[in-house]
């Protein structure tokens, strides 16, 4: 344990690199880090979403849906507790190794369940395997928000979240071209599992060469220092590397800001997986949709998340000067009737239900990410991984597995209208708790940016 403490630990800070090149490396750097961590998250969701392609496989072998769903939801528990406590172990080390070390491990374990037959020997062993490689890939996402932290500042995180958090949907988005390629190379079902393996592999030897910590352990200043940009609550203890009991108990677990957030985020998971893990079943249930319109309809969703994403980012820096709260608010209240009308639109409109998740898909992908955002602003950089470690911990236990396992129950027991209901009510409860961040958030903003800022 000491020796993995020792190798994680956080690069020193160098000598200053000569004036007249601090400039050019910053400008150079900031892309590399971009790059760096889009490579490297993309390559986490290579080997997230690639069991799913197998199951009807393991199905045909002779394991129920049931089953299936057991070992599936390993992933979600593991990487919803491993977000947050490793996300404080991350904001304690070197983002470089701890983003490639966790993608690396991640990677042996489904090259190992694609290419050993006792691996899916049993629904116990793939559910063991799925924990684990659940529980390093949830070092992604703090590891990549402490480069995010150290490298970029409040004024422009909208935007640099939002195209850093597109790298999700195009490793989504190529998992399905991997399997089909492996099945064509290999021959075998099993290949649909340790292709991703080996190229996510590859992914993390790029994001070895691209990503570095700090700034600082590259002979440059801090990009406050740099922009001449300073939060309120900025000091320069916040360039100390702190303990984990500083963070969690003087940053993180006193800030009533982000237990709103947390909860909040609760509620935006829900609406997210309770739309989209239950599309294909409604869709054809209630409103007679082919798998062809079903598969059609459920790219639609997610990939119109892409420019939400975006859009969002961009009016979050640029029109509301770094709040995140407003439009948070207004993507879920928009949420709410494009659920509606998804839910009132009688069979027979196909086109008005695919519109309708084109819509959903393009506005909850908003508030995903920028919750996330509003998390890293009100903590200090070196909290950031546990800060948004604490509302992803809440998302994905609270309202992904809710939305995986409960809206099952409510669906049996009151019909289609009783799970609506529920999605909707929870647009409005998130939309609810972050206005409890607006009046701060708006004092914070308008410090930072020397004026008042729009309601």
């Amino acid at each position: 344990m000491a020796l993995l403490r020792d190798f994680l630990k956080p690069p020193a800070h160098i000598p200053r690199l000569p004036q007249r090149d601090i400039d050019n490396t910053y400008k150079r750097m900031r892309w590399q880090m971009m790059i760096g961590i889009f490579i490297g998250y993309a390559g986490y969701y290579l080997i997230r979403k690639n069991f799913s392609l197998a199951m009807p496989n393991l199905i045909a072998l002779g394991y129920t849906k049931a089953q299936l769903g057991f070992a599936l939801s390993g992933v979600s528990l593991a990487y919803g507790l491993s977000k947050f406590l490793m996300g404080n172990v991350s904001d304690r080390s070197d983002a470089r190794k701890f983003i490639v070390l966790g993608l690396s491990i991640s990677s042996l374990v489904t090259i190992f369940m694609g290419t050993a037959d006792i691996a899916t020997s049993s629904i116990t062993s793939m559910f063991v395997l799925l924990c684990l490689s659940g529980w390093f890939q949830g070092i992604g996402y703090p590891s990549c928000v402490r480069v995010m932290a150290h490298w970029f500042t409040i004024r422009e995180r909208g935007v640099k979240m939002a195209i850093w958090n597109t790298a999700h949907n195009v490793g989504a988005g190529l998992v399905g071209p991997l399997a089909i390629l492996a099945v064509f190379l290999f021959h075998d079902w099993q290949s649909k599992i340790f292709l991703h393996g080996y190229v996510a592999l590859a992914f993390a030897l790029v994001t070895w060469f691209l990503v570095r910590d700090t700034p600082q352990s590259c002979g440059l200043p801090s990009v406050e220092e740099w922009t001449g940009e300073y939060h309120k609550s900025y000091s320069e203890d916040h360039e100390r590397e702190m303990t984990a009991r500083e963070i969690f108990f003087e940053h993180v677990f006193n800030n009533k800001l982000l237990w709103y957030l947390a909860f909040a985020n609760i509620f935006v998971y829900l609406v997210r997986y309770g739309v989209l893990d239950w599309a294909p079943t409604y869709l054809e249930e209630a409103k007679n949709f082919s798998m062809s319109q079903t598969g059609w309809a459920y790219f639609a969703y997610e990939f119109a998340g892409i420019p939400g994403i975006l859009i969002t980012g961009w009016l979050s820096d640029k029109v509301f000067y770094g709040r995140r709260a407003p439009i948070n608010i207004i993507f879920m209240l928009l949420v709410a009737v494009a659920v509606f009308i998804y839910w009132q639109n009688p069979a027979g409109n196909p086109a008005i239900d695919i519109a309708c998740l084109i819509v959903v898909g393009f506005l909850i992908y908003g508030p995903v990410v920028l919750i996330g955002v509003q998390a890293l602003d009100m903590a200090p950089k070196k909290a950031a991984g546990t800060a948004t470690g604490l509302t992803g911990l809440f998302g994905y236990l609270g309202g992904a597995m809710f939305a995986n396992i409960a809206m099952g129950f409510i669906v049996d027991s009151f019909d289609w209208s009783g799970g609506f209901i529920v999605l909707i009510a929870s647009c409005i409860m998130a939309a609810l708790l972050v206005a409890l961040t607006l009046k701060e958030e708006k004092t914070e903003k308008a410090e930072l940016y020397g004026h008042d800022v729009p309601e």
